[in-house]
């Protein structure tokens, strides 16, 4: 195999050595980095009361044919589907809130039950164009609360990823929210959309062409300098709304307000997916680039209905891994240590090996992160091993220190040594410096 055997789009997530600065192009795929955000979101989700829901890599493609929308970029150009051994049509998973709303459908939804608040971490599919950001399998934490219709919902889910992101560090944040109201009012929308786009035909961008026909309001998406221009004099979305979702959104902005979280209404604000009604929002960020979307989400009241479960509100967002990770690095956010080996245990000879390996069990029953080196080195080379692993101690067992039950523990910062008695180098350790 060859250095860059890996499809294209697609990375691994590896252990850097915890003495290695946290630099250059690769040094977001740290797993230690992945580690320290996960564990970050699981607690966050704990506060919000979330739990967890894992779904399947691959789903049946009609669920995100009647989730996501056929004529959704995602579902016409981006998913990877074939068929199975027996002929039905599967598709790794492109989103992630079709699958949980699934499952939640599937074992446990009623009509009448408790407000149902999910969340998961896990990788997504989609066949895109590489680029900072953006890959063909991603990673994203979503969040989804079925069963209530309460703006209130609305804004405490914003104000889960607007907190995750403000407790990782991360500045330079603009939150945007809007409102695309319901169907009747969409519809309404598109018409005189099209109305207004159909002097500018000629202007507009082969995809925004094709979205003309199939679904205007993706036009006001677009990231194309030409059809943002053309988009200046459009007619705004909200001036559609009934009044009940005008409520609504006023509601969710004095929400916002009393939580003191800033946002600007972007009345082109949309979201690339079908199922989407009433709220949406998306927090961004002005280190990406292009990709500049840190997360977002909205309403998506029909769903569950559509997916066989009963006629209950919902809403949800996905945050991108690979972005925020990104994004702390580029901000030089101040990150916890990162994991590493507390002690290295060198036996010096055959006869030193075994006693090592029991110190090594016990240092790791008592929480001590330890490993041994059997390579029978030299003893400089084996510091040198040590410094390139990061540890803080190497314990040295040697014929002499058998003899007397002691262990030389010698402090690699400093390169001081002492020898500590056999049955106190654990205490040793742990009351002074782990």
């Amino acid at each position: 195999m060859t250095k860059n055997s890996l499809p294209k789009g697609v990375f691994d997530i590896y252990p850097l050595s915890p003495k290695d600065e946290l630099e250059g192009d690769e040094a977001w795929k740290d797993s230690a980095l992945w580690q320290y955000l996960e564990k970050e979101i699981r607690e966050l989700a704990h506060l919000f009361g979330l739990l967890e829901v894992r779904t399947p890599v691959f789903e049946r493609t009609e669920l995100f044919t009647r989730s996501v929308g056929v004529e959704t970029d995602i579902v016409s150009k981006e998913m990877y589907t074939f068929d199975d051994k027996g002929g039905r049509s599967m598709s790794l998973r492109p989103e992630g809130t079709a699958p949980a709303i699934r499952a939640l459908v599937d074992h446990r939804l009623q009509p009448d039950g408790p407000v149902h608040k999910l969340y998961y971490i896990g990788p997504m599919f989609r066949y895109e164009r590489q680029q900072l950001g953006r890959y063909r399998q991603h990673h994203q934490f979503g969040a989804e609360v079925v069963g209530d219709g309460s703006p209130l919902r609305d804004a405490e889910l914003i104000d889960l990823l607007w907190t995750l992101l403000r407790k990782l560090g991360l500045s330079q944040l603009s939150l945007q929210i809007n409102s695309i109201g319901t169907n009747e009012a969409r519809s309404r929308y598109k018409a005189a959309l099209r109305e207004y786009l159909r002097a500018h035909l000629g202007a507009l961008t082969p995809d925004s062409l094709r979205r003309f026909e199939t679904n205007p309001l993706r036009i006001l998406d677009s990231k194309e300098e030409a059809d943002q221009a053309i988009l200046v004099g459009a007619p705004s979305l909200l001036d559609f709304l009934e009044p009940d979702c005008l409520r609504h959104f006023a509601d969710l902005q004095a929400a916002l307000k009393e939580l003191g979280i800033p946002f600007e209404v972007n009345p082109r604000l949309v979201r690339g997916l079908d199922y989407y009604n009433r709220t949406v929002f998306e927090i961004t960020t002005s280190e990406l680039g292009a990709q500049n979307s840190l997360g977002g989400g909205g309403r998506y009241d029909g769903l569950v209905k559509s997916l066989g479960g009963p006629d209950l509100p919902a809403l949800g967002f996905g945050a991108g891994l690979e972005r925020i990770i990104q994004t702390l690095l580029r901000q030089k956010i101040a990150l916890p240590p990162r994991p590493h080996v507390t002690a290295l245990l060198l036996p010096l000879g055959e006869s030193a090996r075994q006693p090592a390996f029991r110190l090594l069990k016990r240092l790791r029953e008592q929480g001590v992160a330890a490993e041994i080196d059997l390579g029978e080195r030299k003893l400089k080379v084996a510091l040198r091993l040590a410094d390139q692993m990061g540890v803080d101690y190497v314990l040295l067992l040697g014929d002499e220190e058998l003899t007397t039950e002691t262990c030389t523990v010698k402090t690699m910062k400093g390169h001081a040594s002492e020898r500590i008695a056999l049955d106190q180098v654990i205490h040793y350790l742990k009351d002074s410096h782990v």
